[in-house]
């Protein structure tokens, strides 16, 4: 396994990774390694591609869907 030493790392970023370990019950060098595999492990999502699930999921619903203007009617009625 390789090693990384990072330099100059801001205390702002360094006090954000340290609470984000313990909260996570890792040390600080586990919580980069997790943070360094989320970033550069995501995938690219293609929009057009996404819409177009998106939109087939919509229709497989059945229409099931609220207007802007009954939201608001339900919520000035007290409905959450």
């Amino acid at each position: 396994m390789a090693n990384l030493t990072l330099k100059n790392v801001p205390s702002s970023l360094y006090s954000r990774l340290k609470q984000s370990a313990g909260e996570h019950r890792r040390s600080i060098n586990s919580e980069a390694i997790v943070c360094l595999e989320n970033a550069l492990t995501s995938r690219h999502v293609d929009p057009d591609s996404f819409l177009v699930s998106v939109r087939a999921l919509r229709e497989s619903l059945g229409g099931v869907f609220l207007t802007d203007k009954e939201l608001q009617q339900a919520r000035s009625e007290g409905r959450p």
